[in-house]
């Protein structure tokens, strides 16, 4: 698992997508690459996702770190890693569906906020800790958890914006998570792709 994460590290931001329909989601991933942006996370609102992440497997091969989220259920796991995912994403702490991430041998990410919660995700034998939604704390707040959690690799998601990057770089965490900020659902269903590309300008290059 050292060389999915050290990717992720090193792609530092990934595109959260949740797109209206699946050809959108194909090509706001095209814009996102153009842009530099190449951490790529589709998610399970967007509609025939494993069809997404074939066809971006497909396109862009090993030119992107590819994984699915908002995983809800043991059978998306399954079908994903399938489809082509690397990295495994849930929005929160449920046995079941960790075993199964787990299982098909990719990054798993599951999402926590308490240290009560980032202990349970630590039992559950988590990869990576998805802090969600990030936004009600922020780079503060991530850096307070480093203290009792220092070697415990976290991804923040959600309030991530190309403007906040730097803080939460240097509050410590692996990589982050973005959203709306970066690749809006609004963006993807106008076709408003130009604009998705400079966002992901936006984020690219903010300095390491």
């Amino acid at each position: 698992m050292t060389s999915t994460l050290d990717r992720l590290r090193a792609t530092r931001v990934v595109a959260v997508i949740r797109a209206p329909d699946a050809a959108g989601a194909v090509r706001a991933v095209d814009a996102l690459v153009r842009g530099g942006v190449t951490g790529i996370e589709i998610t399970y609102s967007t509609p025939d996702v494993p069809g997404v992440l074939a066809a971006v497997a497909e396109r862009h091969g090993d030119a992107v770190l590819l994984g699915a989220g908002t995983l809800r259920a043991p059978a998306q796991a399954i079908e994903a890693v399938a489809a082509g995912a690397r990295f495994l994403v849930a929005p929160g702490l449920d046995d079941e569906l960790v075993a199964a991430m787990r299982a098909t041998g990719a990054l798993t990410m599951a999402g926590a906020l308490t240290p009560t919660e980032v202990m349970r995700a630590q039992a559950l034998a988590v990869d990576v800790v998805k802090v969600f939604p990030a936004s009600l704390g922020g780079p503060a707040y991530v850096r307070a958890l480093r203290g009792p959690f220092p070697d415990v690799p976290f991804m923040p998601t959600g309030g991530v914006s190309a403007a906040n990057l730097r803080e939460w770089l240097d509050a410590g965490v692996v990589a982050v998570g973005a959203g709306g900020e970066l690749c809006s659902a609004t963006d993807i269903a106008d076709g408003r792709f130009e604009a998705i590309e400079a966002s992901a300008r936006a984020f690219a290059g903010v300095p390491a």
